[in-house]
């Protein structure tokens, strides 16, 4: 039995979204600029997906910049808006468990005179509010936070965050990474003092190169990519018209039973945890709770390298996660847990399974067999 549970790297494009694209690759293939037939074609995919995604977010259409996927939200929206608004001040926030996608431009931003704070979290991967609301200062121009962490599933307290932002800086900007929270758990930016959210496509089912930066309408925002002027100057280049309807149609499904998906999640990441608690050596870093992200479970293993762990489930036809896999397979010790305050011997023995709506319960139970199978003969090996 194959079990794909490393959904938080990247998921099964849909089949519809997957037709979708084919169509618009082979027949409806014009540019959107054009003003010719298949250009206008063209153009209302755009605009399809655009009114798709925006009633999500119970937003306008107007608010939506389409992009190449989360890392070119994440820079966007960083390096635009510090551009954008420099009279407000040169001190930004973030914290400390961040996807590389947002870590990475703060760093850069940090070299370039930037005056940074890296806010810690609890045991549990979130920020303390206080520790927020200390760091903000008359010179704040951005702070960036997580909405679910991409290892262990931790919600940020974003609608608190936002009002509290909002309330003691008014000028600054709040900017959410959505990418592994966004059709999982209720996103409404208006309502939870959100200036702007990044979202990647194939984090739900749509293709990879796809995305979209949501940016509140009157927020100031200097591009990064110059051009002919598309997405309302803001990101200039030939929209990627087959990734956008994909997208769209993609956005569409996870939203057409947004409760009963994420209730699936709950019952696959609750089943895993109930099945492996038996074992001595297993301890979870997840939040095993409603205020938590449905779709993640990281499970640490005292004595087995994770390395080793994912190799050998491989084997087995499962496939998880040793970290982040969007921070490359170089090996490093996870930000995230060291922030929670993972014990040594754990840093190296943690894996993440990460659910979709298409994983069944089946599938869990196998894997739960697997887990342990293996665990008890990995554990003879066990390092002293």
């Amino acid at each position: 039995m194959e079990c794909y549970f490393d959904n938080s790297a990247t998921t099964r494009c849909s089949d519809a979204a997957a037709d979708k694209m084919r169509q618009v690759l082979l027949t409806d293939f014009g540019n959107p600029s054009s003003l010719h037939g298949k250009g206008m074609q063209a153009e209302n995919y755009v605009k399809e997906s655009r009114e798709i995604i925006a009633k999500t977010l119970r937003c306008e259409p107007k608010e939506i910049i389409f992009t190449s996927g989360g890392s070119e939200s994440n820079n966007l929206a960083i390096f635009g808006s510090v551009r954008a608004n420099k009279r407000v001040g040169k001190h930004i926030i973030t914290t400390a468990v961040e996807h590389a996608a947002v870590y990475m431009p703060f760093k850069e931003l940090e070299k370039q005179g930037y005056d940074v704070t890296f806010l810690p979290t609890d045991e549990t991967g979130v920020i303390r509010l206080e520790d927020l609301e200390n760091a903000l200062t008359d010179d704040t121009v951005l702070v960036a936070m997580m909405h679910v962490n991409n290892e262990i599933g931790s919600v940020m307290p974003i609608a608190e965050a936002g009002k509290l932002i909002h309330e003691k800086c008014p000028d600054a900007l709040f900017f959410v990474d959505a990418i592994q929270s966004y059709g999982k758990v209720q996103i409404i930016p208006k309502k939870m003092g959100i200036d702007m959210l990044s979202v990647s496509g194939h984090k739900i089912h749509g293709p990879k190169g796809s995305g979209f930066l949501y940016k509140r309408d009157k927020v100031k925002l200097d591009p990064i990519i110059f051009g002919g002027g598309q997405e309302n100057g803001y990101r200039s280049g030939t929209e990627n018209v087959p990734a956008i309807a994909g997208l769209g149609l993609a956005v569409q499904e996870m939203f057409a039973d947004f409760d009963g998906h994420r209730k699936h999640l709950f019952e696959l990441r609750d089943h895993l945890a109930e099945k492996l608690s038996d074992i001595d050596a297993v301890s979870f870093n997840s939040g095993l709770n409603e205020n938590s992200a449905p779709q993640i479970l990281s499970v640490s293993v005292d004595g087995v390298r994770a390395e080793v762990l994912l190799h050998a489930l491989e084997d087995k036809g499962i496939y998880v996660s040793a970290g982040s896999a969007c921070s490359s397979n170089r090996p490093s010790i996870s930000r995230t847990l060291k922030s929670i305050g993972l014990k040594d011997s754990l840093l190296e023995s943690t894996v993440r399974f990460s659910f979709s709506i298409y994983n069944t319960m089946e599938q869990v139970d196998y894997a739960s067999d697997v887990m342990h199978e293996l665990i008890s003969v990995l554990l003879k090996y066990r390092r002293f």
